[in-house]
This record gives structure tokens, C-alpha cells and sequence, in this order.
């Protein structure tokens, strides 16, 4: 294991860049490492400006970028139990430990310390083929920056030629994955005395109601819905993850709202289950304003992540599998969402693969193996080969 490597992971753990937080230090530091190496990096801020993305490339300028991607922010740690300090990185038992070790500063870390290799290889004429760092902030609350990313190589003409996000895949290429959206509720009733119940319009139990009806749709999928063997889970599903309401047990409840997730197949259309849901709010709304005139029920997209499928054949599939030393027939599909789909959305090939297991993430104590680390290396080292040679060479999908 290369100290180098672990030392960039200590930095980059360190910053605590959960998604609530801004990533701006961390984006920071790795743009000062770049200039010491003498790359230039182009920065994309939020609407506040409290966050950023990062790109940077390293080759000929006229060439697509073969592009490494990977995102700054990890997910809350609180209420979780750690044995050390989640943003301090602790190494033992041949395991490096900290938050985002696996999901995805690992990755981030295996990259950072490759790239002096490349950079070598650029200003000695040598690198027939560029590489790209795309470094982007809130993947974790549903791929928000990415796409400022993206529109922006696009406007400055970048050209891509596939993109490898290096979320934890084990080192075994993801093919595909669901998409994901998230979708609030807010259901507006009557306040009233508890024991006058009947004169009030209870906005937890209509809540309740509509929250039974998504159930029933997941259940009906589970049972009914189309199934493809390739994923974990096989079929769309969707699930109520947060609900509030209520003041006191003793009033009738006016407010109430709770926000719901579908997860869908590539070539399926989640707004199927919406559109049952606001059907059935419609029927519901109608029952609530004969009490209640002003009675609502209203909807809010928050999340919408499309579902991403690996271009066969692609440079960038040729890459992770012939690298990794995988069969073209191997690779899976996932239940879980990466900012591949929106690369994929731009017409960009993608492939999911990248240093630690998908089980780790978000857990206390999440940690990526050593060996993970080294193999991650490995294969960006035999990557580097194949770009000095330019050997697998496409077009561009700019």
C-alpha cells in the first residue's frame, strides 16, 4: 500500500464534508495539490456559492478526456456509534477506517496519488490520450451538483469520452443501476379539541392513508411488476422514509407530511406510482373539503435521479473489465444510484467501479480494505499504460 495514498486519505477524511456542510476546504486543498503538480482546475459553484465542483485535466487538450469521477460529500454520522473518530482516518487489521474511506474518498485518494505518474508522462510528450478529475458536491442528497458539472464541460466543449465513477464496487464492474426520486407531501387539514373530533379533519390520518396506498403499490410490484435478474433487488420498489405531524395527542392534527422514494428499472417510468398517488390524493381531498373547505394536499419533487445502463462495447466498459482482468460478460446491476445516470443522461458512457464494498457505506465504522486500495492502484497504473499506447480509442460523446 502506497503511503502516499493513505496520507491523501487522512486529508480527505479530515474534512468533514457531510452534504449539510460545505466541501469548499476540501476542494480547496485538492486544487492547491493539482497546481503543485501544474494542473489547472475549473471550478463550478453552487447557486451560494457555498460549494463547488472540481475539473481538471491532464494530456493533449485537443483529445476527449477519459474521465475519473468521484464526489466530496459523505453522509451524516449522527446517531451512529464509532469505535474512533469518524473524521480522523485509523488504520488496523490491514483496513483503513474513517467517514467516506469506502463511499467514496478511497477512490478520490487512489487518483490524487496516481496522478504525478500521468502528469510525468503529459510533459514528457508521452500521454497520447487525456485523463480528466471531476470531482462534484451533494451526490448524497440526490446528484444536485454534478449536473452544473456536466453542463459546463459541454459548454466549453470538453469532450468525454467515458466516464468512470468510482463509487464502492469491489473492484467488479457495475453495468447498471435503478434510478431514484424522492417526492414530499404535505397534507393541510382542520385543527380542532380532540373531543370534538368529528368538526376537525385530521391530516395525519389522510397522510396515513395515501402512505397504506404506496404500500400497496410496492407490494403490487413486488409480486406482479417486472423483474430483471440482473439486479440485487430485481423489481421497482418504493418506501415512506420520513413522516411529521401533529402538536399534541389531544388536537385533532392539521398539519401532517411525509416524503416517499420510488426506485425504478432503466426503461420503466416511475411517475406511474406518482400519478396513482396523486390520484388517489385527488379522491382523498375531496373527502377532507366536506368538512374542511380549505383542506390540501400538495406534492413536491425533491429528488430525481435517472437510472443509468453501461453503452455496450463503450471504451470506458473496455477499460474496467480488460484492466480488472474480468470477463466482458461480467458485471452487475444495483439498487442503489450514482451520478452515472447523469453522465449517462449527457450521452456520456459510464461504468461503476471503484475501491471498498457498497456494504460499508454509510455505516459507523465504515472503512475500505487495504487490499481494495491497492487494487484500485493496480488498475489505474495498467489504465495509464493503455493511454500512453492509446490503445481502445472511440469517439468523442462531447
Amino acid at each position: 500500500m502506497s503511503d502516499a495514498t493513505l496520507e491523501l486519505l487522512a486529508r480527505l477524511v479530515a474534512f468533514d464534508t457531510t452534504s449539510r456542510n460545505s466541501n469548499l476546504a476540501l476542494i480547496e486543498w485538492v486544487r492547491t495539490y493539482l497546481d503543485s503538480l501544474g494542473v489547472a482546475s475549473h471550478l463550478t459553484y453552487s447557486d451560494d456559492g457555498s460549494k463547488a465542483n472540481l475539473f481538471a485535466r491532464v494530456g493533449p487538450p485537443e483529445l476527449p478526456v477519459v474521465l475519473l469521477s468521484g464526489h466530496t460529500d459523505v453522509v451524516p454520522v449522527d446517531g451512529q456509534s464509532w469505535s474512533t473518530d469518524p473524521f480522523a482516518l485509523a488504520v488496523r487489521d490491514g483496513r483503513a477506517y474513517g467517514r467516506g474511506t469506502a463511499d467514496m474518498k478511497g477512490f478520490i485518494a487512489c487518483v490524487l496519488a496516481w496522478l504525478p505518474g500521468v502528469v510525468a508522462l503529459a510533459n514528457s510528450g508521452k500521454l497520447s490520450r487525456p485523463v480528466g478529475i471531476a470531482l462534484s458536491y451533494d451526490e448524497e442528497v440526490g446528484c444536485l451538483g454534478v449536473g452544473r458539472l456536466i453542463e459546463d464541460l459541454v459548454a466549453r466543449g470538453i469532450g468525454v469520452s467515458g466516464c468512470l465513477i468510482g463509487e464502492p464496487t469491489s473492484m467488479k464492474p457495475v453495468i447498471a443501476h435503478k434510478g431514484i426520486a424522492h417526492y414530499r407531501c404535505v397534507v393541510r387539514g382542520r385543527e380542532a379539541h380532540s373531543s370534538l373530533t368529528p368538526r376537525g379533519v385530521n391530516a395525519i390520518e389522510f397522510a396515513a392513508r395515501l402512505i397504506s396506498h404506496i404500500r400497496k403499490l410496492a407490494d403490487a410490484e413486488a409480486q406482479f411488476g417486472h423483474r430483471h435478474a440482473l439486479y440485487d433487488v430485481p423489481f421497482a420498489t418504493l418506501q415512506t422514509g420520513l413522516v411529521h405531524g401533529g402538536v399534541a395527542a389531544n388536537i385533532v392534527p392539521r398539519d401532517c407530511e411525509f416524503v416517499f422514494e420510488c426506485r425504478w428499472l432503466p426503461g420503466d417510468r416511475h411517475e406511474r406510482f406518482v400519478d396513482s398517488v396523486r390520484d388517489y390524493a385527488v379522491l382523498l381531498e375531496k373527502e377532507m373539503r366536506e368538512v374542511a373547505e380549505e383542506a390540501s394536499i400538495h406534492f413536491e419533487a425533491l429528488v430525481n435521479c435517472p437510472p443509468f445502463e453501461a453503452v455496450e462495447h463503450s471504451e470506458v466498459l473496455q477499460y474496467a473489465h480488460e484492466l480488472a482482468g474480468c470477463c466482458r460478460s461480467e458485471g452487475s446491476g444495483v439498487a442503489y444510484t450514482t451520478e452515472a445516470g447523469r453522465f449517462s443522461e449527457a450521452g456520456i458512457p459510464c461504468v461503476v467501479f471503484g475501491p471498498g464494498a457498497i456494504r460499508e457505506a454509510h455505516r459507523p465504522n465504515e472503512f475500505v480494505e487495504l487490499h481494495q486500495l491497492e487494487a484500485c492502484t493496480a488498475w489505474l497504473e495498467r489504465l495509464g499504460e493503455c493511454l500512453q499506447s492509446g490503445k481502445i480509442v472511440q469517439e468523442s460523446f462531447a
